[in-house]
């Protein structure tokens, strides 16, 4: 092989990442923000901005400047020495083999793990290429995820349970729960801060000086950025609070700075009128529950859709279906109707006994745990992006690599250019806002109530076991821990009906089917690829 031979596997390559890529964005990161827009914290449009910003800035910023060649050591890459086009044949498999199945169970609204999708493709074509003798099977392999399937979930649900029942037993069932609420509010910003800033820069900041930094001057900044937001809720936030929530004032988020010498502002007479739009539960203030239906609209049939389209495409003053203006306008709403989807399950008649069976309490009391769920929401996608971005970025980084060298790098390691982390940075994004309500409408309200107290105590119960189990060295996926985190939320209301057990054992059969299925896919392709005859003539 010669250097830029094969071009068209780096072409198709580029095709694969960025299908991948939409994958990760539809499935991984709509599961990460599922709760905070089931509980009402953030509606979906605003989920979707704040990702945009979040998951690209944490691809570009603090994605790995190079990557794993072989995802998970679960195959030697030395195999491939001989004949490097056959690595990026193997790669441009994997990558197609993990969309489909990523980009499926997305559709299908099943949470699965998107690095699991992509090591079981590069299993199978481990195995149609050299045999299963070559896959690594033991502890160092196979039998590490398989274990994640069931560490994931209960570590993390233990967690999720040591941070919610106190919140629940100690603010939430108090007859002065706002007011204690209120009062316990710069405790938990001290430690969501403690837990965010440790988890970005300890985990979220491969590939920079923060990988050279010992435990303890991570610890000290860490406790400095947690000492320093703590303040600033105690001195700024708090007061904010008792104007918003207990004094109904009308004040508005960027009079936090200034709160302390703005003056007396009554909130302005209700004006009754009929909104399509999804309200903004942070701007609305208190009383999540009561602005749940707020104009949310549902297209869940496709004919509906289409229906629609054709709809407001046709309001175009004088012009045809098929006029430039009317073709825009179609365009723009199939581009944008991802955002307005209602995820968050409540007028859901099946789901009706599953929400019945939770304990609900005070709205304004659980108003403050928005502003919590928002921050925790924030850090897990900042730091989400900045490693799960290495599921697509790296095989096309070794395909991308191999043609430029005509060789492959034994140490297995790929360098990533820039221009590949921004491609899946965007692609993550465009899959969130198009394809993610799939996954947030079964994930979230699907499996159980979220309320604001509910959902912050699972995001950060989650990312906290991630960050524990990472340095133990236990085999943890956030897609499993989420699901773990939600399912313990479910079990801490006393009552086994608060849980929708049908929606997880599927979530479970999906984890369980996602190597073989994705491994099936890319070993077939491979197989087909590499014994196709080379020669026309």
């Amino acid at each position: 092989m010669n250097p830029h031979d094969f071009t068209w596997i780096f072409a198709l390559g580029i095709v694969g990442s960025i299908s991948d890529a939409f994958g990760i964005g539809a499935n991984d990161v709509a599961n990460s923000f599922a709760s905070s827009v089931s509980s009402g914290s953030l509606t979906l449009a605003q989920a979707c901005i704040i990702a945009i910003f979040t998951e690209f800035l944490g691809a570009f910023l603090l994605g790995s400047n190079t990557s794993e060649t072989i995802k998970g050591g679960i195959l030697s890459v030395e195999l491939f020495a001989p004949q490097p086009e056959i690595l990026m044949l193997g790669m441009l498999c994997a990558l197609v083999g993990s969309a489909v199945w990523v980009i499926y169970a997305s559709k299908k609204g099943i949470p699965v793990s998107t690095t699991h999708s992509i090591v079981g493709a590069i299993m199978g074509v481990g195995i149609a290429a050299f045999g299963g003798g070559a896959i690594q099977w033991g502890y160092s392999g196979v039998a590490k995820i398989i274990t994640s399937w069931f560490v994931s979930p209960v570590a993390a649900g233990i967690v999720t349970s040591i941070i919610y029942l106190p919140t629940r037993y100690l603010i939430l069932e108090n007859p002065n729960s706002l007011e204690r609420g209120i009062k316990a509010i710069p405790i938990y910003f001290f430690f969501t801060s403690l837990i965010g800033a440790f988890y970005i820069i300890y985990k979220g900041a491969p590939g920079t000086d923060a990988s050279s930094m010992s435990v303890g001057v991570i610890v000290g900044i860490s406790v400095g950025v947690a000492v320093a937001v703590t303040a600033f809720s105690w001195v700024f936030f708090v007061k904010w609070l008792r104007r918003r929530v207990i004094g109904k004032e009308n004040i508005r988020w960027y009079h936090l700075p200034v709160v302390h010498f703005v003056k007396y502002r009554p909130m302005p007479e209700p004006v009754v009128e009929q909104s399509t739009e999804v309200s903004s539960e942070l701007e609305g203030g208190g009383e999540i529950d009561g602005k749940m239906h707020a104009g949310a609209k549902d297209f869940s049939d496709e004919a509906d859709c289409e229906a629609d389209a054709d709809a407001q495409a046709n309001e175009v003053e004088g012009s045809s279906k098929y006029s430039p203006a009317a073709i825009v306008k179609r365009l723009k709403y199939y581009a944008l109707r991802g955002i307005k989807k209602d995820v968050r399950n409540l007028g859901n008649k099946k789901l009706a006994n599953v929400h019945a069976a939770a304990r609900k309490f005070d709205d304004d009391t659980e108003y403050l745990f928005s502003f919590l769920q928002v921050i925790t929401a924030c850090l897990a996608s900042f730091s989400h992006g900045s490693n799960d971005v290495a599921n697509a970025a790296g095989p096309i980084a070794s395909i991308y690599d191999i043609w430029k060298t005509a060789k492959v790098d034994i140490s297995g390691k790929a360098p990533v250019p820039l221009w590949i982390l921004a491609m899946a940075g965007v692609s993550i994004d465009i899959g969130l806002i198009t394809f993610g309500y799939h996954v947030m409408r079964r994930l979230g309200n699907g499996v159980t109530y979220l309320s604001p107290s509910r959902g912050f105590s699972a995001e950060l119960g989650t990312s906290l076991t991630v960050l524990t189990a990472s340095k133990i060295g236990l085999p943890v996926s956030t897609t499993h821990c989420i699901t773990g985190a939600i399912t313990a939320i479910g079990l801490c209301n006393g009552n086994f009906r608060a849980l929708n057990w049908k929606m997880l054992m599927w979530c479970f059969l999906s984890w369980v089917i996602t190597l073989p299925i994705a491994g099936l896919v890319g070993g077939l392709l491979f197989a087909f690829g590499s014994n196709a005859p080379n020669k026309l003539f």
